[in-house]
């Protein structure tokens, strides 16, 4: 009777773990919708629009500079997610634009030759923190960035330097390609240029859109892509500059490129959402490691500790590698380590407790000294 209950309850606890490892299992929905009363989409909690092409730039507009600008409003001040990512084959971090509580990141990963390639991002404090939407302007080019926030200067960062060729790519809006990032809140206004704008341009632009839902843009500033969203119903969003890249609406969410089994040194980060999740993926193995490993020693299975350790180390890999066709979920390798950490502390604490509660109420189906 004790084996008989400990294999049903180390199926439960199997039948949990994969379930809170692939929940839910599926593609959801979209859930990207217009406004309706205004220019505008907004994104819920798993959404993303995608451009249909990668943009693409003029010898004119290929130089040294370039500009983005962005009008949105998050739903959720203390947020961390992507809301602007472009997007090439093999490089999923090549620039994105990042929520980052009240703050904004720019992120990109430079590849120069014969340079290794770095990782660089440039912080800008309090960009979300007042209330109703903010127009971002970010320009670029060899004197460094800039960053402007409602027409005005918030910050120049002469060292961080971006090349137009990083928005030579596919748009990723409201989320990040690779591994999902959806970001929550409404977009109202996204323009890419291929000059970098003044600060007297970038003030025009800012009132001409925010008054009239359409900047006032010269020939001179090269105008790659513009994106008005005044469409208010369908699945596409229109190129106005030119034809070209459309963004369109997918039916389902979707993770563009999705990665599989992403290693460890490259997930891992000192934000809390990373030592969070690590720590639930510890917690969440531990009743699996205490389970299989008392029923491995109720069934006398020699090394029944290493065996157990091992299986946990084969679930986890099995719900990374599964979870790299689930858009809602990532797959990494962090997740090995911290479930086999998981698994290996379950042990532990059944050889502690087992012979313990094993004395103490003799009807649990505990072995009195658990095998090692």
């Amino acid at each position: 009777m004790k084996k008989q209950l400990w294999d049903l309850t180390c199926v439960a606890v199997l039948c949990v773990v994969l379930g809170l490892g692939l929940w839910p299992f599926h593609s959801p929905q979209n859930e990207v919708t217009w406004l309706g009363n205004r220019n505008g989409l907004r994104f819920g909690r798993f959404s993303t629009v995608l451009s249909s092409s990668a943009l693409q730039m003029t010898s004119a507009e290929s130089g040294a500079t370039g500009s983005i600008e962005i009008w949105l409003q998050p739903r959720r001040i203390w947020d961390r997610c992507t809301f602007l990512a472009f997007y090439t084959p093999g490089n999923p971090d090549q620039l994105s634009l990042r929520q980052s509580e009240a703050g904004l990141d720019v992120q990109a990963e430079i590849r120069d030759d014969p340079s290794p390639e770095r990782r660089e991002r440039l912080h800008v404090q309090d960009t979300f923190r007042r209330s109703g939407p903010v127009f971002l302007t970010i320009t670029f080019g060899i004197h460094g960035t800039a960053i402007y926030t409602g027409g005005v200067l918030a910050r120049t960062a002469p060292q961080f330097r971006l090349a137009p060729k990083e928005l030579a790519g596919r748009i990723v809006l409201g989320d990040s390609p690779g591994q999902t990032d959806s970001w929550s809140g409404q977009v109202l206004g996204l323009a890419i240029y291929g000059r970098a704008l003044t600060a007297a341009q970038v003030l025009r632009h800012y009132r001409t859109w925010t008054q009239g839902e359409r900047p006032d843009i010269s020939e001179d500033e090269h105008g790659v892509a513009l994106y008005l969203f005044g469409e208010r119903a369908g699945n596409v969003v229109h190129d106005q500059a030119r034809p070209g890249a459309n963004l369109y609406i997918p039916a389902k969410y979707v993770v563009w490129d999705q990665i599989s089994l992403e290693p460890f040194w490259k997930e891992f980060s000192m934000s809390p959402s990373y030592w969070d999740a690590a720590f639930k993926n510890i917690v969440g193995f531990i009743p699996f490691g205490f389970c299989f490993f008392a029923c491995l020693s109720a069934r006398q299975v020699r090394r029944a500790a290493l065996v157990t350790v091992v299986l946990g180390t084969l679930v986890s890999l099995t719900i990374e590698i599964l979870q790299a066709y689930l858009p809602t979920r990532d797959s990494g390798t962090t997740d090995l380590f911290t479930n086999t950490l998981g698994s290996y502390i379950g042990v532990i604490t059944c050889r502690t407790l087992g012979p313990v509660l094993a004395g103490r109420f003799p009807w649990l189906p505990f072995t009195a000294s658990p095998r090692t």
